[in-house]
């Protein structure tokens, strides 16, 4: 029997260090208490609580993406030009995670390089620092500095005209996005392919975000979403697995019903609306997320209602207290996870 045991272990420790590279587990566990540490306390930057490198994407091929993505032209010259845009910002995110890990090999004392650059693809206390300002705005019925602000930024959601029903469910919707794509796949790729990797992907989801209107998008946006899926698919398979064990150390959550919230073929979102992590919320919570909105650019976001058949719709600061919970315990087994990949590494 301990011979098997210890065939087991052997077996296991090779395919894991062909997986991922165990001496960027502690960089990847740093970096995710730093993000959430510093954004809890410092904020939303300019009203964004998205990654920095978004941010930089953002300010680089903003502009230049919105002349490219014109209504009036046919879809198959948008979905061309939107190949194009995203062939250059991954070639921008190449070459400056390159830079990145030429620094670090230059300067490896301690992994400071290694570990802030993984910081400006992360984001998580910032997220939760602007759901807490909404929060206190909806609960107490006084509109707080960059309350809404915040939230209709980082999700590029026109607020303007919605109730505190929707607010509060496009609110909801940005921890648990944030925690897929801002948190869970960025470390993922960081641990496969090291910092290069990692700001490909970032660069990628930065344009899906900028541009892909959650599926929505007429023709340009096409190519970036499709991509962006590729490499997110397994990344959101595991986000909405945290979310369903976080339902565990939930009060009035449900782990079981988040689990076979996943296995239903109706109620569910679409990957691009949040996918895993927002239908096992929507289950674990017994709410309804989801819903029709429209991006900040003018444009229809025609979401799909995730969540349990007759569950409520009017979701109100109690409700977006859960899913912050549950958000935070989803954050707590990633840590507890990547704990246990490095005392279990060969």
């Amino acid at each position: 029997m301990t011979e098997w045991f210890q065939i087991l272990e052997n077996t296991y420790g090779q395919i894991h260090g062909q997986i991922i590279d165990p001496a960027r587990l502690p960089i990847a566990m740093a970096a995710l208490a730093l993000v959430t540490l510093w954004g809890m306390m410092r904020g939303a930057l300019g009203g964004n609580a998205q990654p920095l490198f978004w941010h930089f994407i953002e300010i680089i091929f903003g502009k230049l993406g919105h002349k490219m993505d014109k209504a009036s032209r046919p879809q198959g010259d948008l979905i061309f030009r939107g190949l194009v845009l995203t062939i250059l910002a991954l070639i921008f995110s190449f070459m400056v995670g390159s830079a990145v890990e030429a620094a670090s090999a230059y300067y490896p004392k301690w992994s400071i390089i290694e570990t802030l650059a993984l910081c400006l693809t992360l984001t998580s206390g910032a997220v939760f620092a602007a759901q807490g300002r909404l929060y206190r705005a909806i609960n107490e019925k006084k509109v707080t500095k960059n309350a809404y602000f915040t939230i209709a930024r980082s999700t590029r959601t026109d607020l303007s005209r919605n109730d505190d029903f929707t607010i509060t469910r496009v609110g909801m919707g940005l921890g648990l996005k944030a925690f897929d794509k801002g948190m869970v796949a960025p470390i993922l790729w960081y641990l496969i392919l090291g910092i290069v990797g990692v700001y490909l992907y970032a660069g990628l989801a930065a344009l899906q975000w900028l541009f892909g209107r959650e599926g929505h998008s007429s023709g340009f946006g096409k190519p970036i979403n499709a991509l962006e899926e590729l490499l997110g698919f397994v990344p959101n398979l595991l986000s909405g697995l945290l979310i369903v064990l976080a339902g565990i150390l939930t009060p009035t959550a449900g782990m079981t019903r988040a689990f076979l919230g996943l296995m239903r073929p109706s109620g569910r979102a679409p990957y691009a609306e949040g996918g895993l992590p927002m239908t096992a919320a929507a289950y674990a919570l017994n709410v309804s997320l989801g819903g029709p909105t429209k991006s900040l650019d003018g444009h229809a976001i025609k979401r799909s209602w995730v969540g349990p058949k007759g569950a409520t719709a009017q979701l109100n600061a109690k409700h977006l207290h859960r899913v912050v919970y549950i958000s935070f315990m989803a954050h707590i087994l990633l840590l507890a996870v990547l704990s246990g990949a490095m005392i279990v590494a060969p």
